[in-house]
């Protein structure tokens, strides 16, 4: 009894030596393609997107219509001119 035991936990032992070296083995040789994808992952998260043509046409804001007040501002009262 105590054998079978032993050769299940060796069996499984085995099993998971064999995944994780075939995973290490699967990392190193993609890893170019790897870096890749995590640096434009990086760069789009960093930017935004920004300088990137879209497809929606202008999907960023100018601010130009943000910055134009919408009423005539008054101008400021002029100093009094001093009396001589």
């Amino acid at each position: 009894m105590c054998q079978k035991v032993i050769n299940v936990l060796a069996v499984a032992s085995f099993a998971v030596s064999g995944a994780v070296v075939a995973s290490g083995l699967y990392v190193y040789v993609n890893r170019t393609s790897i870096i890749d994808g995590i640096k434009s992952q990086a760069l789009e998260s960093v930017l935004g997107g920004v300088g990137t043509p879209s497809i929606g046409g202008d999907a960023l804001p100018t601010g130009v219509n943000d910055l134009a007040p919408s009423a005539p501002q008054a101008a400021p009262n002029a100093p009094a001119a001093a009396s001589l």
